[in-house]
Protein backbone atom coordinates (compact mmCIF):
# COMPACT_ATOMS: atom_id res chain seq x y z
CA UNK A 1 0.00 0.00 0.00
CA UNK A 2 2.83 2.15 0.86
CA UNK A 3 4.55 1.81 -2.61
CA UNK A 4 1.00 2.78 -4.16
CA UNK A 5 1.01 5.58 -2.31
CA UNK A 6 4.69 6.74 -3.01
CA UNK A 7 4.23 6.43 -6.51
CA UNK A 8 0.66 8.27 -6.50
CA UNK A 9 2.78 11.16 -5.13
CA UNK A 10 5.25 10.59 -8.09
CA UNK A 11 2.32 11.15 -10.02
CA UNK A 12 1.49 14.42 -9.02
CA UNK A 13 5.21 15.12 -9.35
CA UNK A 14 5.44 14.37 -13.15
CA UNK A 15 1.72 16.44 -13.52
CA UNK A 16 3.49 18.96 -12.07
CA UNK A 17 6.60 18.87 -14.74
CA UNK A 18 4.18 18.60 -17.21
CA UNK A 19 2.10 21.59 -16.16
CA UNK A 20 5.25 23.00 -16.58
CA UNK A 21 6.04 22.07 -19.96
CA UNK A 22 2.76 23.02 -21.34
CA UNK A 23 2.83 26.24 -19.93
CA UNK A 24 6.03 27.54 -21.11
CA UNK A 25 5.39 25.93 -24.27
CA UNK A 26 2.28 28.28 -25.06
CA UNK A 27 3.94 31.01 -24.13
CA UNK A 28 6.54 30.75 -26.94
CA UNK A 29 4.96 28.19 -29.63
CA UNK A 30 8.00 29.43 -32.00
CA UNK A 31 10.52 29.03 -29.75
CA UNK A 32 8.86 25.23 -29.37
CA UNK A 33 8.72 24.62 -33.54
CA UNK A 34 12.82 26.08 -34.26
CA UNK A 35 14.03 24.22 -31.13
CA UNK A 36 12.56 20.72 -31.13
CA UNK A 37 13.54 20.99 -34.58
CA UNK A 38 17.17 20.19 -33.44
CA UNK A 39 16.47 17.27 -31.45
CA UNK A 40 17.59 13.68 -32.71
CA UNK A 41 14.19 11.75 -33.00
CA UNK A 42 15.68 8.40 -34.17
CA UNK A 43 18.42 8.53 -31.15
CA UNK A 44 15.44 8.81 -28.90
CA UNK A 45 13.61 6.38 -30.46
CA UNK A 46 16.08 4.00 -29.88
CA UNK A 47 16.81 4.95 -26.62
CA UNK A 48 13.24 4.18 -25.98
CA UNK A 49 12.92 1.22 -27.46
CA UNK A 50 15.64 0.08 -24.90
CA UNK A 51 13.77 1.35 -21.66
CA UNK A 52 11.00 -0.33 -23.02
CA UNK A 53 12.38 -3.75 -23.58
CA UNK A 54 13.97 -3.10 -20.16
CA UNK A 55 10.82 -3.51 -18.40
CA UNK A 56 10.14 -6.85 -20.22
CA UNK A 57 13.45 -7.92 -18.63
CA UNK A 58 12.56 -6.50 -15.09
CA UNK A 59 9.17 -8.48 -15.44
CA UNK A 60 11.06 -12.54 -16.58
CA UNK A 61 13.08 -11.46 -13.21
CA UNK A 62 9.56 -10.62 -10.84
CA UNK A 63 8.62 -14.26 -12.72
CA UNK A 64 11.90 -15.37 -11.41
CA UNK A 65 11.53 -13.79 -8.38
CA UNK A 66 7.85 -15.38 -7.51
CA UNK A 67 9.20 -18.52 -8.23
CA UNK A 68 11.76 -17.78 -5.25
CA UNK A 69 14.74 -18.74 -7.84
CA UNK A 70 17.37 -16.12 -7.27
CA UNK A 71 19.62 -17.50 -9.55
CA UNK A 72 19.94 -18.97 -12.90
CA UNK A 73 19.33 -22.99 -12.55
CA UNK A 74 21.39 -23.97 -16.16
CA UNK A 75 23.68 -22.48 -18.41
CA UNK A 76 23.96 -18.65 -19.36
CA UNK A 77 22.82 -19.06 -22.76
CA UNK A 78 19.51 -20.95 -21.35
CA UNK A 79 17.30 -17.75 -20.67
CA UNK A 80 14.13 -20.29 -19.34
CA UNK A 81 16.56 -21.04 -16.74
CA UNK A 82 17.47 -17.58 -15.81
CA UNK A 83 16.87 -16.37 -12.18
CA UNK A 84 16.13 -12.83 -10.78
CA UNK A 85 19.66 -11.30 -10.43
CA UNK A 86 20.14 -12.54 -14.17
CA UNK A 87 16.75 -10.51 -15.48
CA UNK A 88 17.81 -7.36 -13.19
CA UNK A 89 21.41 -7.23 -14.20
CA UNK A 90 20.14 -7.69 -17.60
CA UNK A 91 17.72 -4.27 -16.88
CA UNK A 92 20.03 -2.64 -15.16
CA UNK A 93 22.60 -2.53 -18.28
CA UNK A 94 19.56 -1.12 -20.41
CA UNK A 95 18.72 0.81 -18.09
CA UNK A 96 22.32 2.11 -17.66
CA UNK A 97 22.70 2.21 -21.30
CA UNK A 98 18.85 4.22 -21.68
CA UNK A 99 21.12 7.07 -19.26
CA UNK A 100 23.83 7.32 -20.83
CA UNK A 101 22.56 7.84 -24.47
CA UNK A 102 20.59 10.15 -22.47
CA UNK A 103 23.33 12.44 -21.35
CA UNK A 104 25.11 12.10 -25.13
CA UNK A 105 22.18 13.69 -26.80
CA UNK A 106 22.42 15.88 -23.76
CA UNK A 107 25.64 16.75 -24.94
CA UNK A 108 24.50 16.71 -28.65
CA UNK A 109 22.13 19.57 -27.90
CA UNK A 110 24.18 21.85 -25.78
CA UNK A 111 26.23 21.70 -28.20
CA UNK A 112 23.47 22.68 -30.75
CA UNK A 113 22.51 26.00 -28.32
CA UNK A 114 20.25 24.35 -26.43
CA UNK A 115 20.99 24.28 -22.68
CA UNK A 116 19.28 25.06 -19.42
CA UNK A 117 20.18 29.11 -19.02
CA UNK A 118 19.59 29.77 -23.23
CA UNK A 119 15.48 29.63 -23.16
CA UNK A 120 12.26 28.51 -21.95
CA UNK A 121 12.51 25.67 -24.37
CA UNK A 122 16.16 24.46 -23.06
CA UNK A 123 14.97 24.58 -19.23
CA UNK A 124 11.58 22.65 -19.97
CA UNK A 125 13.54 20.29 -21.62
CA UNK A 126 16.55 19.39 -19.02
CA UNK A 127 13.87 19.78 -16.34
CA UNK A 128 11.35 17.01 -17.25
CA UNK A 129 13.90 15.01 -19.18
CA UNK A 130 16.08 15.49 -16.40
CA UNK A 131 14.15 14.31 -13.14
CA UNK A 132 13.28 11.77 -15.40
CA UNK A 133 16.72 10.50 -15.81
CA UNK A 134 17.21 10.78 -12.44
CA UNK A 135 14.39 8.47 -11.15
CA UNK A 136 15.80 6.02 -13.91
CA UNK A 137 19.20 6.05 -12.12
CA UNK A 138 17.43 5.71 -8.30
CA UNK A 139 16.00 2.49 -10.28
CA UNK A 140 19.03 1.50 -11.13
CA UNK A 141 20.25 1.94 -7.49
CA UNK A 142 17.20 -0.25 -6.67
CA UNK A 143 18.18 -3.06 -8.42
CA UNK A 144 22.01 -3.24 -7.16
CA UNK A 145 20.30 -3.35 -3.62
CA UNK A 146 18.01 -6.12 -4.64
CA UNK A 147 19.99 -7.91 -6.49
CA UNK A 148 22.89 -7.72 -3.64
CA UNK A 149 19.90 -8.60 -1.29
CA UNK A 150 20.01 -12.11 -3.21
CA UNK A 151 23.18 -12.64 -2.77
CA UNK A 152 23.56 -12.69 0.57
CA UNK A 153 20.36 -14.13 1.37
CA UNK A 154 20.64 -17.65 3.46
CA UNK A 155 17.52 -18.41 1.75
CA UNK A 156 15.54 -16.44 -0.71
CA UNK A 157 11.85 -15.75 0.34
CA UNK A 158 9.00 -14.30 0.13
CA UNK A 159 9.99 -11.35 1.90
CA UNK A 160 12.45 -11.03 -0.95
CA UNK A 161 10.61 -11.75 -3.52
CA UNK A 162 8.41 -8.79 -2.56
CA UNK A 163 10.93 -6.60 -2.70
CA UNK A 164 11.58 -7.63 -6.35
CA UNK A 165 8.05 -6.48 -7.32
CA UNK A 166 7.93 -3.39 -5.34
CA UNK A 167 11.15 -2.06 -7.37
CA UNK A 168 9.55 -3.54 -10.62
CA UNK A 169 6.53 -1.38 -9.96
CA UNK A 170 8.43 1.59 -10.11
CA UNK A 171 10.63 0.33 -12.88
CA UNK A 172 7.78 0.41 -14.96
CA UNK A 173 6.37 3.27 -13.33
CA UNK A 174 9.52 5.38 -14.60
CA UNK A 175 9.04 3.40 -18.14
CA UNK A 176 5.63 4.84 -18.07
CA UNK A 177 6.37 8.23 -17.56
CA UNK A 178 9.44 8.19 -20.09
CA UNK A 179 6.36 7.09 -22.74
CA UNK A 180 4.04 9.99 -22.00
CA UNK A 181 7.26 12.53 -21.73
CA UNK A 182 8.71 11.08 -24.82
CA UNK A 183 5.66 11.45 -26.96
CA UNK A 184 5.10 15.16 -25.69
CA UNK A 185 8.35 15.77 -26.07
CA UNK A 186 9.34 14.55 -29.39
CA UNK A 187 6.23 14.43 -31.65
CA UNK A 188 3.59 16.69 -30.05
CA UNK A 189 3.21 19.91 -32.50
Amino acid sequence: MGTIVWLSSEVMFFAGLFAMYFTLRSTAPELWAEESAKLNIPLALANTIVLVLSSVTCQFGVFAAERLQPRRAGGVLDLRRWGMIEWFALTFIMGAIFVAVQSFEYAELVAHGISIPANSYGSAFYITTGFHALHVTGGLIAFLFIMGRAFIAKRFGHFEATSAIVVSYYWHFVDVVWIVLFLVVYFLK
